[in-house]
């Protein structure tokens, strides 16, 4: 394997920084941050020499001023070349990065300060108040404005006797999509497995030592641009090029700006994309290939023959990290078929399961179930759920991480997403996927966002409730819902159709803008209750098409 970091097995061994620093002694003079003009502080490049010794210089402020293992440190720096630098220096003198959305109101906030137990929090001057704020909700945290050229820091307290956080690298709070945020814990082989996993997929998504510069719109305290960008690029001697957000009408003049080589994307990229009007810039990108999760079936294929950027769909969870992430890097990539690949051999196995945790048979659907090869099923996945060891315990049934999503498995091994098993509408004895209810939904003329959940039902147990957001020129009226139903039905048998539609000018989302799916149920039951306007019983209309799906 042609590697600077030798042998696929590197990983377990070292830390991030150290990583980075074998990088920088073979690619000093390579770009490894780049920040394009007018965004995050940009315009801003810096090779690895000059990235390293920045990082330096931090890592001496925070051991002067007394901090290292055992130590929390919140970063709330949004997708600015300033938590890059000070992220590599908490890991360079032992601490435990705790990285903050600048997205969160004070109460989310002060909850991850507070269970994450934040010893520092470094932020940058505009987000001072709302820190104090929610600091003073339980919090123990010391603040720090992030400067240019920052000297002093508040004095560390007593560390953690041996690390609350068992010398993890960071704690990386999941969404909260269907309850309260839980903060896994990533251990420095963790991290390096991500990025060895990156470095080692080849197929369709070599990087090229010391060539890739993969473009990201994902903030760095998402696992995708912390574990997976980042890495993939220090592993392999890569530019990461940090955007603060993702702006479809700038998209393609960025990518030929930048020259990125790789792009990472969440599912509604490519279809906000295929949206805009054709130009030439599309055309006249460096894009090797794209990487990330959860495309539309109709958009995939119209997105790679329009844009010529091929979209290798994968599957993964903050838990899993890289080692227990599958990929459609080789083989066949089924496009537009939901499939998500197989793991790599190298690091990691899975399989199908039903609820009683025995494997099903190929074609029927159960819950994906993970683990890595060898002796120890949990090598590069998460340390566990901080000071939640039920929690971690639960995940871990029989030896295999439970992802909690519905899949399938084809005679030829590869996986197909079915949705999220809390997603999952039981009506009249019919399991319904939300998520492909979502999928119809969202493609309806003039709908710009949609959640699909279940409400209770008194004869049918739970009926399906779709939430959607509309264009201005859809009208929240009983014709439109009705409208919306007749589009819907050319697609979906007649019991996966909504019972309900709500109209709604905005919809629950995390920091990271995933569906607060417990928000959103919470919010449908409310609506049906107090019989809130907005809301259109569609039972009677739907039964219309019940012949038909019959």
């Amino acid at each position: 394997m042609n590697s600077i970091f030798g042998s696929s097995e590197d990983y377990v061994v070292g830390s991030i920084h150290a990583a980075f620093e074998r990088t920088r002694r073979q690619y000093a003079t390579s770009p490894f941050l780049h920040l394009p003009a007018g965004l995050s502080g940009g315009p801003l490049s810096l090779t690895y020499q000059q990235a390293a010794l920045k990082v330096e210089q931090l890592a001496d402020v925070y051991r002067r001023a007394g901090y290292g293992p055992g130590h929390h440190i919140a970063l709330l720096l949004e997708s600015r070349a300033e938590f890059y630098l000070h992220w590599l220096a908490v890991n360079a003198i032992g601490a435990t990065l705790l990285p903050i959305a600048a997205e969160l109101v004070d109460d989310e906030m002060a909850w991850l300060l507070k269970h994450g137990e934040a010893d520092l929090v470094v932020c940058l001057p505009r987000h001072l108040a709302a820190v104090r704020r929610a600091s003073q909700q339980g919090s123990a945290a010391q603040i720090a404005c992030a400067e240019s050229e920052q000297s002093t820091l508040p004095p560390a307290r007593e560390p953690r006797s041996g690390g609350a956080a068992g010398g993890a690298a960071a704690i990386v709070f999941t969404s909260g999509s269907t309850g309260a945020p839980k903060g896994c814990l990533l251990s420095n082989a963790y991290f390096l497995a991500f990025g060895g996993w990156y470095r080692d997929l080849g197929g369709r998504c070599h990087l090229r030592p010391g060539h890739e510069r993969i473009i990201t719109p994902l903030p760095p305290n998402h696992v995708n641009a912390l574990a997976f960008s980042s890495m993939g690029a220090i592993m392999t001697g890569g530019c990461i090029i940090q955007i603060d957000r993702f702006r479809p009408a700038q998209w393609w003049a960025l990518a030929k700006e930048t020259g990125a080589t790789v792009m990472h994307y969440l599912g509604v990229m490519p279809g906000m994309l295929l949206k805009l009007p054709e130009e030439q810039l599309e055309r006249q990108h460096s894009l090797r290939f794209g990487i990330g999760g959860g495309v539309r079936a109709a958009d995939h294929e119209r997105f790679e023959k329009r844009f010529g950027v091929p979209l290798i769909e994968a599957w993964a969870m903050t838990e899993t990290g890289g080692t227990g992430t599958l990929a459609t890097q080789s083989g066949p990539r089924h496009v537009g078929t939901g499939c998500i690949g197989r793991p790599s051999p190298r690091y990691s196995e899975a399989r199908v399961v039903d609820e009683r945790n025995q494997p099903v048979q190929p074609g029927e659907t159960g819950e994906l179930v993970v683990r890595a090869t060898g002796p120890d099923p949990r090598r590069g996945f998460f340390s566990g759920y901080y000071r939640n060891p039920e929690a971690t315990e639960a995940a871990w049934r029989g030896d295999w991480l439970h992802s909690g999503d519905l899949v399938r498995q084809d005679e030829e091994g590869c996986f197909f997403f079915v949705g999220r098993r809390k997603q999952i509408i039981r009506r009249s004895g019919e399991n319904i996927s939300a998520a492909e209810v979502e999928s119809v939904l969202a493609s309806c003329r003039k709908v710009l966002q949609a959640a699909v959940v279940p409400v209770p039902d008194e004869v049918r147990e739970e009926e399906v409730f779709a939430c959607l957001v509309p264009d201005e020129g859809l009208a929240p009226t009983q014709e439109s819902a009705e409208g919306l139903l007749q589009q819907m039905a050319a697609h979906l048998s007649y019991f996966k159709l909504p019972g309900y539609i709500a109209f709604v000018r905005e919809l629950p989302t995390t920091a990271t803008q995933k569906l607060r799916y417990g928000a959103i149920i919470e919010l449908a039951r409310s609506m049906l209750a107090v019989g809130e306007s907005g809301v259109f019983d569609l039972r009677k209309a739907k039964s219309a098409y019940r012949t038909r799906s019959a």
